[in-house]
Parts: structure tokens; sequence; C-alpha cells
């Protein structure tokens, strides 16, 4: 039987993303980890938590009623789990080996009812992007990028019926969303799922067949016989010269491309690369002091680019230097610069007239986003490698100390706190690296323990809101 996602790309090569849809890193341009313009919790109420072994490197991302999670597991595995956003106590569905075969830290895109993630980090060669029915998960298509330090750290970003997303080493890749190919033919999407809807049906009669012969011995049907289309590429600009690992911006008919320079490999280029959308023709190019791995944002006529001399390795701390750079979006000109306390490894929020920025020394500022002038200063005490969430009037931050602040968005004034590893609902130290998220009212911060004084402890996805039953 045709699913009910193929019979609307029938009539419609992808759907249109609705607003509730979670097309790019943190949400979308602005980069505020909140879609549906709900405000967020209002007391730290704890309503559920998860309790898991494995690595939340990465924000989450929601749509609807479900929560998204990109995990890392033992010896590096990689997986995908999805939740209900409203009770969290198991995934409803996963996607981990043999379709993921390398880690996963990079968060998903959903729109359209498809939900598109990539696998690798910099210790990998070779990547694959990875196309999914958002409702259960079954494979739609897969996209193989081979290479020398090719991997798909960043979260894509789904606009215009295309996926655009860094690959390491691949430099930037634009994809068709809705056409592939399967066994040397070029299809339709809907015809390359009517193919995989296929064989799925005779892999499932077979086994059928032979549990009524030795059920005993029937082996149900694996997703990893099943055809495997692969999307097609529309354009690729950088590979071999830049080395893309932040998440991509795309903006009206722009592309803005956050390149590093690998100082170990001496590989890369540290600059901000402006591309067409259409063709990935370039539109110009903007040098930078430090490499952006929080990648850009748009805030208005402006790009912001959050800088850092370190990655995410606290052993890097006391050293460690930032900047913002406002870039002009016609012609990346600079409208202005402001130095950090510390590091700047996440990605600024943009607000209609604030840009939101976490530093490593420990401080949330509010800048004003057409002139770089500081409105206000939080200082949180430990240092911030996540970014803000922003919703209604209340900005959400977590350190690596795995304290989440509340603070006032016209002020900085503090709220609230909540330490998950002393409240009586959580008691899970952890550190957190991945910026937290508001959806339906309700804040979600997830945890990592790969190192720091919990390495090795339990992590823990938690969701915090004003009301219903504690958990």
């Amino acid at each position: 039987m045709i699913s009910s996602l193929v019979l609307s790309l029938l009539a419609a090569c992808v759907p249109a993303a609705q607003d509730a849809d979670w097309t790019g890193h943190r949400g979308g341009p602005a980069r505020t980890g909140n879609v549906d313009g709900k405000a967020g919790p209002a007391q730290p109420r704890v309503l559920w938590v998860y309790r898991s072994k494995e690595q939340f490197l990465a924000p989450p991302a929601a749509g609807s009623d479900r929560l998204y999670m990109v995990v890392m597991g033992a010896f590096n595995t990689g997986a995908l789990r999805v939740f209900d956003a409203g009770q969290g106590k198991v995934p409803l569905w996963s996607k981990g080996a043999p379709i993921v075969r390398l880690p996963t830290v990079g968060t998903p895109a959903i729109a359209g009812g498809m939900l598109v993630f990539g696998e690798g980090m910099h210790q990998t060669d070779g990547s694959s992007l990875h196309c999914l029915r958002a409702s259960d998960g079954r494979s739609l298509w897969r996209l193989d990028v081979p290479g020398d330090l090719v991997h798909i750290e960043a979260a894509p970003t789904i606009v215009g019926g295309r996926v655009v997303v860094g690959g390491g080493g691949a430099g930037v890749l634009s994809v068709e969303m809705a056409k592939v190919t399967l066994d040397g033919k070029d299809l339709t999407l809907a015809e390359g799922e009517a193919a995989i809807e296929k064989k799925w049906k005779a892999l499932s009669d077979a086994y059928e067949i032979e549990k009524k012969k030795d059920a005993d011995f029937a082996i149900p049907p694996n997703e990893a016989n099943l055809p495997r289309p692969a999307p097609k590429i529309a354009w690729q600009k950088g590979q071999g010269a830049w080395h893309v690992d932040a998440p991509v911006l795309v903006a009206g008919d722009r592309v803005y491309v956050a390149s590093a320079y690998l100082e170990k490999e001496k590989l890369g280029e540290r600059a901000l690369f402006c591309l067409n959308a259409s063709d990935g023709a370039d539109a110009w190019k903007a040098p930078l002091k430090f490499n952006a791995w929080g990648g850009a944002t748009m805030a208005g006529d402006l790009v912001l680019l959050p800088q850092s001399t370190m990655r995410y390795d606290p052993k890097e701390l006391a050293s460690a230097k930032g900047e913002v750079l406002a870039l002009k979006a016609a012609d990346g000109s600079v409208a202005w610069r402001r130095d950090t306390s510390g590091a700047v490894l996440a990605t600024v929020a943009a607000t209609k007239d604030l840009a939101l920025v976490c530093d490593t020394g420990g401080q949330v500022m509010a800048l004003e986003a057409k002139s770089g002038q500081p409105r206000w200063t939080y200082k949180g005490g430990a240092a911030f490698f996540a970014g803000a969430a922003v919703a209604g009037d209340t900005v959400y931050a977590a350190d690596i100390e795995g304290i989440v602040h509340a603070m006032s968005l016209a002020d900085g004034k503090g709220r609230w706190k909540l330490d998950l590893g002393t409240d009586p609902a959580v008691k899970a130290p952890g550190m957190v690296y991945g910026s937290p998220i508001v959806h339906g009212g309700r804040l979600y911060v997830a945890t990592t323990n790969l190192e720091g004084k919990a390495a090795g402890g339990e992590t823990v996805i938690v969701c915090i809101g004003d009301g219903g039953i504690a958990k």
C-alpha cells in the first residue's frame, strides 16, 4: 500500500514547510531555538526526565508533538531517537546501526513530513546524509559522501525543496530532496518510496511464509536489505579547499558558509562565504579572525558570526578568546565587531533588535543587533558552550556545570536557576554542549558526560515546564 506521504508527494514534489517545521539549526535563521512563538516556563518545574548512558551533544529539534535527538553511544556509535515531547519515557522510534554507521552530533532538520540528518565527526572520514519519514523513521534516501576529513557534523537546512549542508572537507552541498536515482534510473521521491514499499512488502510476505514453515528459523525483514535511492546533488562548493563543520545559514536567495582553518592538519580556509542558493555561484567572501564553529545567524540585514580560538574542549578554557562579527548581508562589509570575555562556540540567537551571545567566560550578553553596543550582561559563573534559547520575554541558557539559567530578555536580570545535578527530580550531574530549545511552552535541555566531574555517568534529557505532574 502506498503511504499517505507518497500520495502527498505525487501532488507536490516536496510539501511546503509548515510553521512548526524545524528547518535548520536551532529552528531557523534567527537561531532562537523556538519556532512556535510560545513563551517558555516561568518556573523551573521538571515534568519528565529521560535517563541514558548515551551522549547528547547536539541541540534537540522539535516538530508537532515530538522531540528529535541525535545521540552518540559506546565506541562512537550514532543513532537518532524520537520521543513524545509530552512525556519522554521511552523513544517512539529510533534509527541506529546498521543504517547509521558513524557518530551523530548534528541536529536533524524537519519539513513537510521528512527528517534529514548527517553522520560523522572530526575523527571520521566519509559521511552520509539521511532522509527519513518523520512519522516512523523509514528511510527515503541516503547520500554517501566519501573522502578524507569528510563528515556532516552540523545540522542541515531544508529550504525551497533542497537540503543544504556542510560536509567538512567536502565543503557545502545543495541536494534535491525530491529527485533521486535508483538502479541507474532517475525517479521522483514518490516513485523511489513506492519501490521501497514494494520491496518491504515482498520481504514481509516471504517472512510470513517462512514463519509458517519454521518459526524458530524465520528471519524478520531488515531495512538494510531495502533499495537505497540516492538524491540528486544540485551543486557542491569548496570541496577539498574549505572545511565546513558549522551549520550553514540559508536566508532568502543566499547561502552563508563558515569555513574553518584546521591548525593541526593545515587545511581549510577561515572565512565566511556567501553563495547564490540556486547554483552555488560566489557572491562575496569575508575573512574571519577565528574559526566560527557555531555558524552564522541572520539579524535583519546583518549576518552575525560567533568566533572562537578553541573547540569543545574544557582543557582550552583558560586561554580561550572570542569575537562576534556582524557583516552586511548585501556585500560582506563589516558593520561592527565586538570582543568577548571568552570564546563563543555556539550560534548567536537574534530577536528583532538584540543579539544574544553566550561565551566561555560565563556570560550571556545582549548586544544591539544593529550596532553591537551592549544592552545588558548576565554573569552565570561557569562557561557556556551552548547558546541561548529565546521565548516570549525570557532567555534560557545552560552551562557546562549543568545549571540552567532563565533571565529577562528586557534587562538580563535572573529569574530562576535549575541545577540538574542537585534537583530532586533529576539528580544527574552533567555538562551541556547542545543549546536548549523551547517548544510548546516547555524547555528541553540534554547533557553529556564524555568528560568532566561526572565523566562516564548518567546523561539526561530534561523537560521543564509550568504545569503537569513532575516525573
